[in-house]
C-alpha cells in the first residue's frame, strides 16, 4: 500500500515539474544537465571498455601465438626422438 501511495505522490509531483512554469523549466534545465552528464560518464565507459576488449584480444593472440610454437616445439621433440 505504501508503494502505491508513494507511486501516485512521484506522479504528482512528476507532472507539477513537467508543467510549463518556473519549476518545468528548472526540471528541464536539470534533466538536460543529467543527460549531458550520463553520456559523457558513459562514454568514459564505453571507451574503457573497447580498450579492455582489445587488450584482451591481444592478450589472446599472443596466448594462441604460445600454444602454437609450444606444440611445434613437441612435434620437432618427437621427431628427433
Amino acid at each position: 500500500m505504501t508503494a502505491i501511495i508513494g507511486g501516485v505522490i512521484a506522479i504528482a509531483i512528476g507532472i507539477l515539474l513537467a508543467v510549463p512554469g518556473p519549476l518545468g523549466k528548472a526540471t528541464l534545465w536539470f534533466i538536460g544537465g543529467g543527460i549531458v552528464v550520463l553520456l559523457i560518464l558513459g562514454g568514459i565507459i564505453a571507451i574503457a571498455a573497447g580498450i579492455s576488449d582489445i587488450k584482451d584480444r591481444i592478450e589472446e593472440k599472443k596466448e594462441k601465438e604460445k600454444e602454437k610454437k609450444e606444440e611445434e616445439t613437441k612435434i620437432e621433440e618427437k621427431k628427433e626422438s
